[in-house]
């Protein structure tokens, strides 16, 4: 059994039990599942809200491995900025020619337009976006 949050077209949030998603999907089209406040059958999943228990550490070594996000910027930053090639306006053509053998495999970062990210994802290169500070690479 699952336990999915939802919601209706109404706003209002309740908890359904299914065996999985599978047999929502099932009931919803069947017109089973609606909002126990108002009777809406217009019900979608929504994310759920958890937590996570602090860890119990038997080692207080254990317990300083933590990174602010400040922290986890920077060597996320520079682990970008030692590890891949910065082509620059040339990533579309760079990775095309990776992809095609014309030169040796290599990780690359760089721009591209949407366009240019629609050939790539046509011709079967992946990719993926991430949003970096335009300060990277200029030391700081």
């Amino acid at each position: 059994m699952i336990a999915f949050d939802l919601q209706c077209s109404n706003g209002h949030t309740f908890e359904g039990w299914f065996d999985d998603r599978d047999a929502f999907e099932d009931q919803l089209k069947r017109g089973l599942v609606s909002c126990p406040m108002c009777d809406d059958h217009g019900v979608f999943i929504v994310l759920s809200t958890f937590a996570i228990p602090k860890a119990q550490f038997s080692n207080k070594q254990e317990t300083h491995r933590h990174l602010a996000v400040g922290d986890i910027s920077r060597k996320f930053t520079e682990f970008l900025e030692n590890n891949f090639d910065d082509v620059g306006t040339e990533f579309t053509r760079e990775a095309l020619k990776i992809h095609y053998g014309v030169v040796e495999p290599r990780n690359i970062r760089g721009i591209s337009s949407a366009e240019e990210e629609k050939l790539l994802e046509k011709e079967g290169i992946p990719l993926l976006k991430i949003p970096i500070s335009e300060k990277m690479g200029k030391g700081n």
